[in-house]
């Protein structure tokens, strides 16, 4: 995810020389042209913003939230996938949660304190890291689930994938943090240095983030194509290995269609830098719209993962309609329960009323 520098984009008034009248004209008509040219990008970006906190926002974050909540109270009845799933949540609630400041960081003056900046690009590094991973290794899990190699069996058991996960995770951050504590130590003396504006750190992000997980990721899934092919000659794939093999491939499209346009704007603000140019700041800074439009666009993917996995969940739907039932259940019992003690209550309060009253 790509971090912004403090400036914003300065209009500079053009002065030159009358002779004449001994005085300096100054061109006013560029100025507020560019001036009116940065507003209406920020209203835009303002606007974008409030829609992605009003319609994406709740669902992102109260979605994630549900699917972790019912998949640990029904813990027993998870599956291999399930437990995939409730990572990647955990992932992308940790990116709903930090995107509201991103998304209104439209004239970047939180990147004014550079802890901030660095903390921040963390953050989002390892989200991006740990969903990417669990996407890549989700899809190589599906490819074994249906090919039945190395002993499917006895390789893909819970206990097994509660390691890959913690594995996941461990990478996830030694991709974040071993970069970070590298170029911290070439720029100790740089007061005002941000993580996320380092262009090996951006590559890297490319490379490792998107362009080799995906690679891995178009392999297993034309693997699998053939064996679906084979499958449907001999009607031998399960109903339910097709509806999880149709998420988790639904949920890879959505995170490549999210993801591409950061990373091709990432790629092209760096490409234009081969020249010597420092960072990539005056490409940033010469597209701010664009650029908040494609960390909209990443910050949706954890959005709309709850959806996918809502839809097309055939077991989180069913552990969902039991959940519910449960909570019902429960807040039954709740209104019985003060029903009963609002009926005993009073009788009480009376009886000892008239007592109080007759001794008297």
């Amino acid at each position: 995810m790509e971090a912004y520098n403090t400036a914003r984009p300065s209009i500079t008034c053009n002065f030159s020389l009358l002779e004449l009248n001994e005085s300096y004209y100054c061109n006013e008509s560029s100025t507020s042209g560019g001036l009116l040219e940065v507003n209406r990008h920020y209203f835009i970006g303002l606007l974008l913003s409030c829609l992605y906190t009003v319609l994406l926002f709740p669902i992102g974050f109260i979605g994630n939230i549900m699917i972790l909540v019912v998949n640990i109270r029904f813990r027993e009845k998870m599956t291999i996938p399930d437990l995939y799933f409730i990572n990647l949540a955990a992932a992308d609630l940790i990116l709903v949660a930090d995107s509201l400041i991103e998304v209104f960081n439209l004239n970047e003056k939180y990147y004014d304190i550079t802890i901030l900046c660095t903390f921040m690009s963390l953050f989002l590094q390892i989200n991006m890291y740990s969903s990417i991973f669990f996407l890549t290794w989700m899809s190589f899990d599906r490819y074994i689930a249906l090919t039945k190699v190395m002993k499917s069996n006895i390789f893909r058991t819970k206990e097994h994938a509660r390691l890959s996960c913690g594995l996941i995770w461990m990478a996830s951050i030694s991709a974040t943090l071993l970069p970070f504590t590298a170029v911290q130590v070439q720029h100790t003396e740089d007061g005002h240095f941000c993580f996320a504006d380092v262009k090996e750190i951006q590559w890297l992000e490319i490379t490792l983030g998107f362009i080799i997980p995906f690679a891995i990721i178009g392999l297993c899934y034309s693997l699998i194509i053939r064996v679906l092919i084979r499958a449907h000659k001999h009607r031998q794939l399960r109903p339910r290995r097709q509806k999880a093999l149709r998420m988790i491939v639904v949920v890879v499209l959505v995170f490549f269609i999210c993801w591409l346009p950061e990373n091709v704007f990432i790629s092209i603000g760096l490409l234009q830098n081969t020249d010597g140019q420092q960072d990539n700041e005056s490409f940033r800074h010469s597209h701010p719209l664009t650029g908040h439009i494609v960390n909209l666009a990443a910050f949706s993917n954890s959005c709309l993962n709850p959806l996918i996995y809502s839809f097309l969940g055939e077991t989180f739907r069913e552990k969902l309609r039991l959940y519910i039932k449960d909570r019902r259940n429960m807040s039954a019992l709740n209104r019985f329960c003060q029903a009963s003690l609002k009926s005993v209550i009073p009788e009480s309060t009376e009886h000892s009323e008239v007592k109080y009253n007759s001794g008297v």
